[in-house]
């Protein structure tokens, strides 16, 4: 043809191929008799093609984790060491006198001089053994070396994170099938009801800022009675559930709006009155957790000498060994961890229907 272009005229054999093609989506050029495009056509070149689509990919190297977290380390110490235990143990003493004078006041009342008398209780707690294994394939552990991963780094981040979500689920609602509580729900500490407010619902949403400080000191007040007013008996952690604690921080109280519920809170409850200081956290554990599915308060005093939990042996790579038969690597992680241990049920509270 003319302007130098020309076609290349199939015979009678490709004319037929190319008469399938446009049956199958291919189109006929017009005014050129055997020259055709389009799916049939398209196809062929774009299967040609496909090694250089995997070439023009911008490949993001970070390989992102799950979205989850881990509040235990937050909310309570745990003790390390101890190494394979069955039990972990402690021993509370307490002090009494014998005799009838009780004032211990010797003179013209009584002569009877009293005896002081001490009883010791040995407490014993579970331990429970942890393990989790790692098994990588030794063809798949090559083909992710190979493009620059490494499948050991992957596995062992998700073996950890379990590791922390078994510790998230003993410290704050223990194991029930293995029979033990945690932080929000021992049946050992005293519950009490919120107080409605003068809209009749005692729900937090429904109630004044001066309701709200009132459900917080009640608490407060409680534990530090309980403690016969030791200070160190004082709640100093508040816990209470993800939306009770976005009112909080969004619901003001100024007119000016520069002082929210939360700064309200803090610096008008009793503790802070008795110079000391208390920290409220959000807590997905509060949620439900009170009777009746109801959400719940949980004010204690974080401390070692109050509440903890034993890490008696933390998570550690026990041995490592080929696996033939799956032609892998069988890695074992192990630990012990033990339940939460209240040594003193005075200073906490739990205020259900918040």
């Amino acid at each position: 043809m003319g302007n130098g272009v020309s076609f290349f005229t199939p015979n009678k054999e490709m004319a037929g191929r190319a008469s399938m093609a446009m049956m199958q989506g291919g189109r006929q050029v017009y005014g050129m008799p055997g020259a055709f495009y389009g799916k049939g056509f398209d196809s062929a070149v774009a299967s040609g093609m496909a090694y250089i689509t995997g070439e023009l990919e911008k490949m993001d190297p970070k390989v992102r984790d799950p979205l989850t977290s881990v509040t235990w380390q937050r909310d309570m110490v745990a003790k390390t060491g101890g190494g394979w235990v069955e039990y972990t143990s402690t021993y509370n003493v307490d002090y009494g006198t014998t005799g009838p004078n009780d004032l211990s006041i010797v003179g013209t009342a009584s002569n009877t001089i009293p005896v002081m008398q001490v009883s010791t209780e040995k407490n014993l707690y579970k331990v429970f053994t942890w393990m989790h294994m790692m098994r990588i394939n030794f063809v798949d552990m090559a083909k992710a070396k190979q493009i620059g991963r490494s499948l050991e780094d992957m596995l062992n981040k998700g073996i950890r994170l379990n590791y922390n979500k078994s510790l998230d689920m003993n410290v704050y609602k223990g194991f029930e099938k293995l029979g033990t509580t945690g932080l929000v729900n021992d049946p050992n500490v005293v519950v009490a009801t919120a107080d409605n407010g003068a809209s009749g619902k005692a729900t937090w949403k429904d109630k004044t800022p001066d309701e709200i400080l009132d459900d917080i000191n009640q608490a407060i007040t409680a534990a530090w009675v309980a403690s016969e007013y030791d200070l160190d008996g004082m709640p100093n952690h508040i816990l209470i559930p993800p939306q009770q604690y976005t009112l909080l921080v969004t619901r003001k109280v100024s007119e000016a709006g520069n002082c929210s519920l939360l700064e309200y809170l803090m610096n008008n409850n009793i503790a802070k009155n008795q110079g000391r200081s208390i920290s409220i956290y959000p807590s997905r554990w509060c949620i439900k957790a009170g009777a009746g599915q109801t959400d719940r308060m949980v004010a204690y005093v974080n401390d070692e000498d109050k509440v903890n939990f034993d890490i008696t042996v933390p998570i550690t790579r026990a041995m490592s060994s080929p696996n033939l038969s799956a032609a892998a690597y069988d890695t074992l992680y192990a630990a012990q961890i033990g339940q939460v241990k209240f040594n003193y049920y005075q200073p906490v509270r739990y205020i259900d229907g918040i």
